[in-house]
């Protein structure tokens, strides 16, 4: 499969994405970009559609699993420098999708901009948090965007409006687009309460995961009304273990990953806490994860 001779040297085939995954699971991305510029990703996008090959797109790698067979397709990694920018306007902020969101929330507070503090220490990118509509304290990152900038699946630029994105509960329709930045309509607040406010939820946030383990993820969206972590503690499934991969017995809504465990042994964990929280509770629970 032949890609222009321009985007050559970015392409590099049979990447392992299990290094680039929380969980450190999965086989390699047939291939694998790491552009350098929008018109990067556009090229990329048009090249692979013209092969007919499918198009992922990766940020820090928090909320993907990988199977061991990898993706037979194109992975393009947007957690580069290209588009990790962050521009201040007034009461308006422009971030790159592949800025770490924690990197967008402290800048926000340090420029006296309040709206997204209350998102501090929630991993991943902020091109992963605008697609899945991050959420915490009863708020979602949808409230606040003005504007998200992406390459379509035709690889046209197109800038949407929240209204065009449509923000739901821990949804939007951007799944499946590559997006490039996004604007964000803050308020003017003061310095030091911001500051007190975001170190106040860090410590919160940072107390409510577990610290001993480095291969871990969020396998489930919080359902209306009660917070994973509390409904998996209610229903009994704390440390609930499928081969090497667990449920935290202190965290169950973190799920970790230890040494051996592999793609199936964390979906039929999976499977297992849907279907006895469904059992128990008539919630159907919903996934975080997205399962390449």
């Amino acid at each position: 499969m032949d890609f222009p001779d321009d985007l050559m040297h970015l392409i590099r085939t049979d990447e392992p994405l299990g290094p680039l995954a929380w969980l450190g699971i999965g086989g390699p991305a047939r291939f694998f970009a790491e552009p350098m510029d929008a018109a990067d990703v556009q090229r990329l996008v048009a090249a692979a559609q013209d092969q007919g090959l499918s198009v992922r797109i990766l940020g820090s790698g928090s909320n993907i699993l990988v199977r061991e067979a990898g993706v037979n397709g194109l992975v393009i990694s947007l957690a580069g420098a290209m588009s990790s920018e962050i521009a201040i306007d007034g009461t308006k902020m422009t971030v790159g999708a592949g800025a770490k969101l924690s990197h967008a929330v402290i800048k926000s507070v340090g420029a006296g901009l309040g709206g997204l503090e209350h998102l501090v220490g929630i991993p991943g990118t902020v091109g992963g948090a605008v697609v899945g509509n991050a959420s915490a304290g009863g708020r979602d990152l949808g409230s606040v965007v003005s504007s998200v900038t992406v390459v379509e699946k035709d690889a046209s630029i197109r800038t949407m409006t929240q209204q065009e994105v449509g923000f739901s509960h821990r949804k939007t329709s951007l799944v499946g687009l590559a997006v490039l930045d996004a604007t964000f309509q803050l308020e003017t607040r003061e310095v030091l309460a911001l500051t007190k406010r975001m170190q106040k939820l860090w410590i919160s946030r940072n107390s409510a995961r577990p610290t001993e383990e480095p291969r871990i993820a969020m396998p489930f969206v919080d359902p209306d009304g009660m917070p994973a972590k509390d409904l998996l503690q209610t229903v009994g499934l704390a440390g609930l273990t499928e081969g090497e991969v667990a449920l935290d017995s202190q965290h169950p809504h973190f799920m970790v990953a230890r040494s051996g465990a592999t793609s199936e042994q964390c979906l039929r964990l999976i499977e297992r806490v849907r279907e006895q929280v469904l059992l128990q509770t008539g919630i159907d629970l919903q996934l975080n994860l997205q399962i390449w």
